[in-house]
């Protein structure tokens, strides 16, 4: 499964945990995605779409 919404093409970011003594631990922060059945060209699809795009009416959701 991919880890990028294929609307926007929303990737994991890189960031840093510090604790106190300033050691830093390098983690992935992935975005939000869910596997929504979309029409394409007449056809439909499985792919994976970020709640941002989901909210802002980008992706159109087959029943």
């Amino acid at each position: 499964m991919a880890k990028f919404c294929e609307v926007c093409e929303k990737k994991p970011l890189k960031a840093n945990k510090v604790c106190f003594s300033n050691k830093h631990h390098i983690y992935k922060q992935r975005p939000n995605l869910h596997s929504v059945k979309t029409e394409i060209n007449g056809t439909v699809k499985k792919i994976n779409v970020c709640t941002s795009c989901i909210k802002a009416n980008k992706v159109k959701k087959v029943i």
